[in-house]
């Protein structure tokens, strides 16, 4: 009788089985908890690259490492802004569709939040990655020198800011599943 009774409560389009108070919790509380890991891995990534910064004198010379010189640094900051940013703002609308009035069309949207700052956090950190090789280790084919072993403090600074992008990046991974596994078991009406 009971399975009879589950069976035609699926039955009707636009419904959607009952979810206990605690699974809706419990999912609430892992959404906040990874926007609030994402945040603040990206703002420790943007303060640490921002700080970067070394200068040496080579042969009577005198150079500077600065992450705004590579345009691939650039995009990694902007993005960890980008994403810190909202970050913030997807933990306010959280709590405001985390009501019980809220419907599942509301989850689809952060879930479209999710996937964009998935997408471009795993952007800027292949693009951060890339260049970070090239000066860690050089291009030989290339003719291009390692530069890390002459400015050590740089490189390490912007590996450090590459790292925290991919812990936001892997926050935003989760989100996003967590997200449609949230939206598989409550189809849009």
């Amino acid at each position: 009788m009971a399975i009879e009774t589950a069976k035609a409560q699926n039955s009707f389009p636009g419904k959607f089985p009952a979810v206990s108070s605690q699974a809706r919790r419990r999912f609430l509380i892992a959404q906040a908890s990874l926007r609030a890991s994402a945040l603040v891995s990206a703002l420790v990534a943007l303060a640490v690259l921002v700080t970067s910064d070394e200068t040496i004198v080579l042969f009577g010379i005198k150079f500077r490492a600065y992450y705004s010189y590579a345009s691939a640094f650039r995009f990694l900051l902007g993005a960890d802004a980008v994403v810190g940013g909202f970050s913030l703002l997807s933990l306010i609308l959280l709590r405001f569709i985390s009501r019980s009035g809220s419907t599942p069309r509301n989850y689809f949207f952060l879930f479209l939040h999710d996937l964009a700052m998935m997408v471009l956090m795993i952007s800027a950190c292949a693009a951060g990655t890339a260049i970070g090789n090239v000066g860690r280790y050089g291009e030989e084919k290339m003719g291009w020198v390692a530069l890390c072993n002459r400015v050590t403090k740089f490189c390490n600074q912007v590996m450090v800011s590459v790292v925290f992008s991919y812990l936001a990046f892997f926050c935003y991974l989760a989100l996003t599943i967590t997200s449609a596994n949230n939206l598989s078991s409550h189809p849009l009406e």
